[in-house]
């Protein structure tokens, strides 16, 4: 059977398409990111309807086509979790058994004892919050004192914000190192991520240094494998610090949808054979999470219109994977992730397309695909390549 020279694995953050049979026990009864944006703001996302992504199942204001230019289905999630770290890393053959903690009260206060003595700063805030929210409640008071602010959120994070002129990005970024350092045993955090701002009060605003401080993967990830064959693994948006940068052969900045689209088409016109992977992070970051389901519509609306220059960079011999790593729904009360199925799309100019992969047990299957194409091996998933050739 011949192979892909390269696969292009495509995650847009937090499109979700249902809730999973599980999804009460994670409060997520009723949870249908796509589904519900679909309903309720009527997008129009015809270059995503034409590969089938209308096909996986019925959708209001999106039907089927006869005959979808890509292969289509959906995948559960089979790690304990819901996050971004827990969905990447089953992407890429990892799952995860115990789940990351999470501090829907705030941090406890020997941790934030132990990280004030550390960085030798007193800390504000200290609760789960929005971003933007807590640098408005307390950036001028950061300003005043000189503490950073911490909080988290329903995720597995430790979030620093600090202005950039009060704590410099050097010393943002050493404080973060100290809080990876501290957050580990039962208290091992997904991510340690630095949230600088600029600014005046009234005014603030997050830059693009944000910085990712993640757990490394416990195990081999197909990232690991694929580079240590000599294969090529780009990482485009935050896929490196995801991985803690392991298994990355050259990763790619990229701070919003657009930049992460450009960097891609970029990526395509060079990239050697292996992996491109991308994370389309502004419909979990700025729309999920805010409960925008008009910012998220919209952003599906651009993300679709830009679609055809992904399509047209790929060679004959390239294969186009679309999927997400949870959802995020926007519709409900809840701002944290959901506990839902995610798209599966392929297509490749050399397929004819029109196969319905049906409901994949685990978004690994996904990486052993991958895997099987460069003549590889995971030790979980089921790969569908044959199906889809």
């Amino acid at each position: 059977m011949k192979r892909f020279r390269r696969v292009i694995l495509v995650v847009i953050d937090s499109l979700g398409i249902g809730e999973m049979p599980d999804a009460a026990r994670w409060g997520d009864a009723g949870s249908d990111t796509l589904g519900h944006v679909l309903a309720r703001e009527r997008p129009s996302l015809p270059n995503l309807q034409r590969l089938g992504l209308g096909n996986i199942r019925e959708f209001a204001h999106m039907p089927a086509v006869p005959r979808a230019e890509g292969s289509y289905g959906r995948a559960a999630i089979r790690s304990n979790g819901k996050d971004t770290t827990v969905g990447h890393w089953e992407m890429a053959g990892l799952i995860t058994q115990t789940p990351f903690p999470v501090y829907p009260s705030g941090f406890p206060d020997h941790l934030v004892a132990a990280f004030e003595r550390a960085v030798g700063r007193k800390v504000l805030g200290n609760k789960p919050a929005s971003g933007t929210e807590i640098i408005k409640e307390l950036g001028a008071e950061h300003m005043r004192t000189g503490n950073p602010i911490i909080y988290t959120s329903a995720d597995s994070v430790f979030q620093v914000a600090a202005h950039e002129e009060i704590i410099p990005l050097p010393e943002l970024y050493r404080i973060c190192r100290i809080a990876r350092e501290l957050l580990d045993g039962p208290d091992r955090v997904a991510r340690v991520i630095a949230r600088p701002f600029i600014g005046a009060p009234g005014s603030f605003q997050r830059t693009g240094n944000r910085k990712d401080f993640a757990v490394g993967p416990p195990e081999a990830t197909l990232l690991d494998r694929l580079s240590a064959q000599g294969l090529n693994v780009i990482g485009i948006g935050k896929i490196a610090s995801i991985f803690a940068f392991r298994g990355i052969t050259r990763s790619l900045d990229a701070h919003n949808n657009d930049e992460v689209m450009d960097q891609t088409v970029r990526a395509l016109t060079a990239a050697p054979a292996g992996l491109v992977f991308a994370n389309f992070v502004d419909f979990d970051m700025l729309w999920g999470h805010r409960n925008d389901s008009k910012g998220y519509a919209a952003g599906l609306e651009r993300l679709d219109r830009r679609l055809p220059e992904l399509l047209a960079a790929l060679q004959e011999d390239d294969c186009l994977i679309i999927t997400a790593d949870h959802g995020c729904d926007p519709t409900t009360a809840s701002t944290d992730h959901s506990r839902e199925y995610v798209p599966i799309i392929v297509y490749s100019k050399g397929l004819q397309g029109g196969v319905n992969l049906g409901t994949r047990s685990a978004l690994a299957d996904i990486a052993q695909t991958i895997a099987d194409n460069f003549s590889l091996c995971l030790p979980c998933g089921t790969s569908f390549l044959a199906d889809v050739r």
